[in-house]
Formats: structure tokens, C-alpha cells, sequence
């Protein structure tokens, strides 16, 4: 926070100073930014495909994935369009808007908090179909699963609405530059020239909330889940049980493990070259990686991508 007096005026724009570097080295960001975010639209538009096209594949577990996967895409596309606009120096590509910075930090939250309880949907899915297989089809019905994924969403949307309020209530007298790629919480209020103590309480109690409370559930369910298979006699049953789960407990360990590091903390203040490599990895590159686990994982999957893309490569000919 800086001192506030009242030659100062109200910033209505931030420049975003992104990753240092030489115009080489941008250039560079910029190819490899964008394979992987082509990689990555590619990789969940064909989920979304696969489990559309394919009868197998209308179960609950792969429903969940597909909300998972438009998710996926839309996160990714909050932050690295703008980011890959400042590599190349398109005009503006660095500078945005006081509301813009706003908006995009709103919806960059939303999608997060989504993913945490999409997440625990699909830790509860796992939970039921291996610890209560003869009720799968009562607890887990299409109803539930739309209810689920519904309230995945909508809780989403509501978490950042009073962290975001609060954020605008502040006044930004400069420096406008943001030392980051997007508008995160921490080097926004870096940037405040008010007192943050009570945003920077808000944002650690939210944070902690959505990260406890889906956690939470995905612990109680894998736990559960454990002590099952540790009851079942057959080696090769366990297996078949505990692959159904290995592809989802590998994408929460990495989305939880970062996010706990980045925002179930109290201080602004951190070493900012550091945050800028996490917020890469849960941000960019592990929606990259989603999709791969998941496919590479799931022989389901596996065979469904061939027999849709097969047909389709035959239908063309």
C-alpha cells in the first residue's frame, strides 16, 4: 500500500509487464505459449467430441469430464490470448482496462472455484461406483449429475463476487504496471495505494473455503475408496477398481497442489518470478495435461477416439 494524497487520480488502465526477456526470448514465449494452448483447445474440443458421438461414453464419470473439458478451454482463454498479445507488441497487447483487469480476474476466479467442486463431483462419482456399486444407478442418476454439475457452477460464480467487490472499492493511484501475465489478486493489490488488510483477509478465507471444502470431500471419497479395495481378496479387481481413479487423483494432485501454494496465503508479498512459473503450471499447462491423463489413462477413452476419428477419416474418403 502507498500513501494516498490528493494530487493523485484514479488509475483507469494497467500495463501487464508479463516475463522479461530479450525480443528473442518474447518470440519464443510466444511459439511455445501458443502450441500449447492450440494443444490444448485441440485436446478438449476432441473430449468434447468423443463423449458426444459415442454411446459408450454417456455414463456419469465421462458427463463430468466433458463439463470439465469446456471448463478447461474457457480458462485457458481468460488469460493467454492477452498474454500472447503482449509477446508480439500488438498494439495495446499489454495494456488493459481498469474493468477489463476486473473482469478478467472475476472470471479467472469463477473457473477456478468451478474446477475445485467439478473435481470433488467427480471424486464422489468414483467414490459411489467402487463402495456402492448396487446403488450407483439411484445415487448417481442423470438428475443428480445435472444438479451436481449445476451447483458446480453456480457456486463457482458466486465466490468471487464479494472478493471482487471489495477489490473495487479500492483506489489505484500508480504505478499501473502489473507485474504478472494476468490480473491476479496479489499483484493487483500490490498495486493499491489503500489499506488491503481487510481484501487480503477476504481473499485467504475465500481461498481456503473452496480449496478445504472440495478437498475435503475428494479426501473423504479416495479414503473411502482405499479401505475398499483393501477389502477386495482379488489382485486384479483392485487394479481394474483403482485405474477407473488413477487418472483423476493424478489431474487433483496437480491442480491442488499448486493452487494451495498460490492462494492459501495471508501476504501479498512473495517472490514474484516464482508465482509467475506456478500460475503458469496450474493456468496454462496443466489444462494441457488434463486432457492427456485422462485419454492416455482410460482405455475407454482410447478406444472411443479411435472409432469416432476412424469414422470419421473414413466418411471423408
Amino acid at each position: 500500500m502507498q500513501p494516498y494524497t490528493k494530487n493523485w487520480t484514479q488509475v483507469s488502465e494497467f500495463v501487464m509487464m508479463g516475463f522479461a526477456g530479450s525480443r528473442e526470448a518474447h518470440l519464443l514465449f510466444f511459439t511455445l505459449f501458443l502450441t500449447i494452448y492450440l494443444f490444448t483447445l485441440v485436446e478438449n474440443l476432441a473430449i468434447i467430441l468423443v463423449v458426444g458421438l459415442d454411446h459408450r461414453l454417456r455414463r456419469p464419470m465421462y458427463f463430468f469430464l466433458t463439463h470439465l473439458s469446456c471448463l478447461e478451454i474457457w480458462y485457458t482463454s481468460v488469460t493467454v490470448p492477452k498474454m500472447l498479445a503482449g509477446f508480439i507488441c500488438v498494439d495495446g497487447g499489454k495494456n488493459i482496462s481498469y474493468a477489463g483487469c476486473l473482469s478478467q480476474l472475476f472470471i479467472f476466479t469463477f473457473l477456478g472455484a468451478t474446477e475445485c467442486f467439478l473435481l470433488a463431483a467427480m471424486a464422489y462419482d468414483r467414490y459411489v461406483a467402487i463402495c456402492m456399486p448396487l446403488r450407483y444407478g439411484a445415487l448417481v442418476s442423470w438428475g443428480t449429475c445435472i444438479r451436481l454439475a449445476a451447483a458446480c457452477w453456480l457456486v463457482g460464480f458466486l465466490t468471487p463476487i464479494f472478493p471482487i467487490y471489495l477489490m473495487s472499492q479500492l483506489t489505484f493511484c500508480g504505478p499501473n504496471v502489473i507485474d504478472h501475465f494476468f490480473c491476479d489478486a496479489a499483484p493487483l493489490l500490490a498495486l493499491s495505494c489503500s489499506d488491503v488488510t481487510w481484501n487480503e483477509t477476504v481473499d485467504f478465507l475465500v481461498s481456503l473455503a473452496v480449496l478445504l471444502d472440495s478437498s475435503v470431500v475428494i479426501v473423504v471419497s479416495y479414503g473411502n475408496i482405499v479401505w475398499t479395495l483393501l477389502h477386495i481378496r482379488s489382485a486384479a479387481e483392485r487394479q481394474k477398481a483403482f485405474s477407473t481413479c488413477a487418472a483423476h487423483l493424478m489431474v487433483v494432485s496437480l491442480f491442488y497442489g499448486t493452487l494451495f501454494f498460490m492462494y492459501v496465503r495471508t501476504k501479498v508479498t512473495s517472490s514474484i518470478n516464482f508465482n509467475k512459473v506456478v500460475s503458469v503450471f496450474y493456468s496454462i499447462v496443466t489444462p494441457m495435461i488434463n486432457p492427456l491423463i485422462y485419454s492416455l489413462r482410460n482405455k475407454e477413452v482410447k478406444g472411443a477416439l479411435g472409432r469416432v476419428f476412424s469414422l470419421k477419416f473414413w466418411k471423408g474418403q
